[in-house]
């Protein structure tokens, strides 16, 4: 049976991720703001017990979404946008299913560079190796929020 806290953080990540999906794919870059508005809204799901996630729990699944994207943004695979997303997605869903998350992300990211790299190799575009990565991690948390 579906909780009333599920449908409220799926609700809340579909929209807030599915936004920065969209944004980043037009732009190829996720907004601060919208990442802002995303960990507030996390945090105060779960400070107001409406998330299913206690507060601390918000907080360690915030850090641990930072601490698992921030070495692909040193190395130049993601963006500081995709970093804060990810972030902001474990506000909401907490740290056992961000880090399920990472994984799906991770799945998710390949298939998607593969296609790009495809669709490039085809319109005979070389040199850009980089992609919107939003995508990916809407996938990766939207699947990891169903399972939690």
């Amino acid at each position: 049976m579906v909780k009333p806290s599920d449908i409220v953080v799926i609700a809340t990540l579909a929209v807030g991720a599915g936004t920065a999906a969209v944004i980043d794919l037009r732009t190829r870059r996720v907004p601060n703001p919208l990442t802002a508005l995303l960990a507030s809204a996390g945090l105060l799901l779960a400070a107001t017990g409406l998330s299913g996630v206690s507060f601390a729990a918000s907080l360690v699944g915030l850090s641990l979404g930072l601490a698992l994207m921030l070495p692909g943004h040193f190395f130049g695979a993601t963006g500081a946008g995709d970093v804060k997303l990810f972030a902001a997605s474990g506000a909401l869903i907490g740290p056992v299913p961000i880090a399920v998350a990472f994984v799906y992300t991770v799945i998710a990211g390949g298939v998607l560079a593969l296609a790009v790299l495809a669709y490039r190799r085809r319109q005979g575009q070389h040199g850009d190796h980089h992609f919107a990565y939003a995508p990916a991690i809407l996938v990766g948390t939207f699947i990891a929020a169903l399972g939690r």
